[in-house]
């Protein structure tokens, strides 16, 4: 399975359809999302790959660094890159 961190992704299904994510991490057939404001960097939440739109605009390159790195970032940096990237679609 490829590396899927960085990316935006959609969700399919479930109370949250179509509501945009970061994903921040990746457990086998699961995607762990954030969006900065209601799911957090601290509790992330855990989607199945088969109800979750991933999309392949990845984020700037200074986060995507950061999470490729295991380095701090803070949930305002993830809302503000979701924010960018619903106005730029």
């Amino acid at each position: 399975m490829e590396n899927l961190i960085g990316r935006f992704a959609v969700s399919k299904a479930g109370h949250d359809e179509g509501t945009v994510y970061l994903i921040v991490g990746q457990e086998e057939q699961y995607l762990l999302l954030c969006d900065g404001e209601y799911k957090t960097l601290t509790n992330p939440k855990k989607k199945s790959l088969k109800h979750a739109q991933v999309v392949n605009t990845v984020t700037e390159a200074p986060m995507l660094s950061k999470l490729l790195n295991n380095e701090k970032i803070f949930d305002h940096e993830i809302k503000y890159a979701i924010k960018k990237y619903i106005t730029n679609r």
